[in-house]
């Protein structure tokens, strides 16, 4: 399998087919594989965190999610297919899971906002099992309660719609405890199920500018994210980039 070392995180520079390929043949064997998806914001995040770097690496498939990160890397002449959004990826897991019936959990968002979601994915994927689902606001102290709330339902496939760090630190720290064959951390995909937030159209999209387009949705929230996150991204960046030309000197 095809990966690239980036900020000492693996990364698979693979395309969305890929991606479903390999688990479309995985899923209903007794492997576990973790997904998670990589952007500007977790690199950030990574930047100060290296229990996340543990996290990430405990990963058994990371994807590139964000289109700076796309640039970013080219910019660093790595060989990048695309950018595979995590939203993206989970609607077509769930295309999957749609036609094969396989049982699947939501752990993520408020409750309320997670009902109407599951509600909507029901009605659109009528032959997927939906195995149950538990709100993503918990403290550490109930995690060991929810995995066990997880494995009594044995899902095929585990979606995780939480904020970056505590989802890929939930998967580190229970990969063993749970009973699962593929969890992918799926971002905001419950409170676009749910109608809480839009996704921005696919020329935004590709042109990487969506931040805009939620910062429009959320700006109190993600203001400071964007402004100060983006800017740190752009110095790792280049600082990446510096190293790396000081080696060919050498």
């Amino acid at each position: 399998m095809k990966r690239i070392k980036f900020f000492n995180i693996n990364i698979n520079p693979l395309n969305i087919i890929e991606f479903v390929n390999i688990i479309d043949d995985n899923v209903s064997t007794a492997n576990k594989i973790i997904q998670n998806g990589l952007n500007s914001f977790s690199i950030v995040e990574l930047n100060k965190n290296k229990e996340l770097v543990d996290a990430f690496n405990n990963s058994d498939l990371v994807s590139i999610d964000g289109m700076s990160l796309v640039w970013a890397l080219r910019f660093l002449g790595h060989s990048i297919p695309e950018r595979v959004a995590c939203p993206d990826l989970a609607e077509e897991i769930l295309t999957l899971a749609n036609k094969k019936k396989l049982r699947i959990y939501f752990l993520g968002s408020s409750q309320q906002d997670l009902q109407t979601a599951v509600k909507n994915i029901a009605s659109i994927y009528p032959n997927l099992v939906i195995a149950g689902y538990h709100s993503g606001y918990f403290r550490t102290s109930e995690e060991q309660i929810i995995v066990e709330e997880i494995n009594k339902t044995n899902p095929h496939i585990l979606f995780l719609g939480m904020p970056t760090p505590k989802k890929e630190l939930f998967m580190k720290n229970h990969r063993d405890d749970l009973i699962f064959n593929y969890s992918l951390g799926v971002g905001g995909l419950f409170d676009i199920f749910s109608g809480k937030i839009r996704r921005a159209p696919k020329w935004m999209q590709k042109n990487g500018i969506e931040w805009i387009y939620r910062l429009l949705q959320e700006p109190k929230r993600m203001w400071k994210r964007y402004l100060f996150g983006n800017t740190l991204f752009l110095y790792l960046v280049l600082k990446e980039k510096f190293k790396t030309k000081k080696k060919h000197r050498i």
